[in-house]
C-alpha cells in the first residue's frame, strides 16, 4: 500500500519528505489518510509535514486530517500531529536575540547614537547604545562588531559580555533576551554618532535607567570573554563565554 514518503527521527517521530508531496490535493488526503494509520499501527508518536507555498492547497486537508500548524518560514508550512495522546512536540523558537554595544575608549568617552524614536515620546536629542538584532546563524561577536560599525563607522574589538538582559511581551508575542557587549575602538572617526563623556552619559537625566545601568555594569565589571573549548564544537557553529581568568587556563 503506497504511502507519503518520510523519514525518522530519534524521538519516535516521522518526518514526511516535502519533495514527495503530491500536486494534487485528492491524491494528497488518500495518501495522507493511509499513511497516518501505517504510522500509527508501526507506534510512531508524531508526524511532522512540512507543505511547501507552492502546495498550500495542501494545508486544509492537513488539517481536516487532526495536524496543526507548528511554524512557518517565508516559504513554508510546518505541521504536526500526535499519533500517540501526550506525545511530546518540541516547540519553535520563541525568542528574539539582539546585542548592545559600550565602546569605550581611552579618554574614558562611551560612543552613543542618537535615538531616532524616543521612549516616552520626549523632547530634545536623546542617545542610546549602538546594537542590533542578531543575523540568522550569525555570532555574538560578529553581530555587535558589524552593528557598532553600521551605526557609527568605528571599527572595533570585541573584549567581553558584561551583562544581558531577559524579558518577555516583545514583538509578536515572543521573549527578547539582549546581551551588552564592552568592546574598544579600534578606529575614532565617526558618523551619525558621536564620542560622549561616560560621567556625561551616566549623569544625563533625559537617559533612561536601563542604559545607564548596563553601562555601569561594563564599567565596574571586567565580564566574560569567548573562549573556545578545543576538541569541542565547529567555531563556526559554537560560541562559548567563559570568566578571564578561567580562559587564560
Amino acid at each position: 500500500m503506497e504511502t507519503l514518503a518520510f523519514s525518522t527521527n530519534p524521538f519516535g517521530g516521522v518526518t514526511v519528505d516535502p519533495l514527495g508531496l503530491p500536486e494534487d490535493p485528492q491524491r494528497f488526503r488518500t495518501l495522507l489518510t493511509r499513511s497516518i494509520d501505517q504510522w500509527t499501527d508501526d507506534g510512531y508518536k508524531v508526524a511532522w509535514v512540512e507543505l511547501p507555498i507552492g502546495k498550500s492547497a495542501l494545508i486544509p486537508i492537513a488539517v481536516e486530517a487532526g495536524f496543526e500548524f507548528h511554524h512557518s518560514g517565508e516559504t513554508y508550512l510546518m505541521m504536526t500531529l500526535q499519533l500517540v495522546e501526550g506525545a511530546f512536540v518540541p516547540p519553535y523558537a520563541t525568542h528574539y536575540i539582539g546585542v548592545g554595544a559600550v565602546v569605550l575608549s581611552d579618554a574614558r568617552e562611551l560612543l552613543v547614537v542618537s535615538e531616532r524614536y524616543r521612549m516616552g515620546g520626549g523632547r530634545g536629542p536623546g542617545y542610546k547604545l549602538p546594537g542590533g538584532a542578531l543575523h540568522p546563524g550569525e555570532h555574538l561577536v560578529d553581530a555587535v562588531v558589524r552593528e557598532v560599525h553600521e551605526e557609527t563607522g568605528v571599527t572595533v574589538r570585541f573584549d567581553s559580555l558584561a551583562c544581558f538582559r531577559h524579558w518577555h511581551g516583545y514583538r509578536h508575542g515572543k521573549s527578547d533576551i539582549y546581551f551588552v557587549c564592552r568592546l574598544s575602538p579600534l578606529t575614532h572617526e565617526i558618523t551619525k554618532c558621536l564620542w560622549m563623556p561616560v560621567d556625561r552619559f551616566l549623569e544625563d537625566p533625559a537617559i533612561g535607567t536601563f542604559n545607564k545601568t548596563i553601562v555601569t555594569a561594563a564599567l565596574d565589571s571586567p565580564g566574560i570573554v569567548p573562549t573556545p573549548i578545543e576538541g569541542y564544537g565547529d567555531p563556526a557553529r559554537f560560541e562559548f563565554f567563559m570568566p578571564g581568568d578561567l580562559a587564560k587556563t
